[in-house]
């Protein structure tokens, strides 16, 4: 390898690290803004009623349901798996060391794909016990 490998690869960390830290200092920025405006209803004396803070997002919505945003999670998560297990096997017939590497990397999905929906249906009594189902 020489140096302009090694410069590609911090630019795409860069970049991923750039993305990650947009999409956090966006989501500060958003909850800032909703409890500046819950602040400035505060001091006017504004009415707020339920839907208006629902609206704001300062309530959660009866639909919000984490067992089921888990379940999705797993499903995306098995996919790519299976979509690497195949990459692997396309992969090691020009390169075999690589085939390896992807296949862990398809592993890896994998468990966490599996963990999601463990954690989906572990999660999901709680909701239906309060009736939110």
């Amino acid at each position: 390898m020489d140096i302009g490998a090694g410069l590609a690869a911090l630019a795409f960390w860069g970049f991923i690290g750039t993305c990650v830290m947009a999409g956090v200092w966006d989501n500060i920025r958003k909850r800032d803004a909703k409890h500046e405006t819950l602040r400035k209803m505060m001091e006017s004396s504004q009415p707020m009623d339920e839907e208006q803070l629902r609206r704001l997002g300062l309530l959660a919505d009866d639909k919000d349901r984490p067992d089921r945003a888990f379940k999705i999670a797993g499903v995306w998560l098995i996919s790519i798996a299976v979509g690497l297990a195949v990459l692997a096997v396309f992969l090691g017939f020009v390169e075999p060391i690589a085939r390896t590497a992807v296949l862990g990397a398809a592993a890896m999905m994998g468990c966490m794909g599996v963990g999601a929906l463990i954690g989906g249906f572990l999660t999901a009594p709680w909701y239906i016990k309060e009736g939110k189902d």
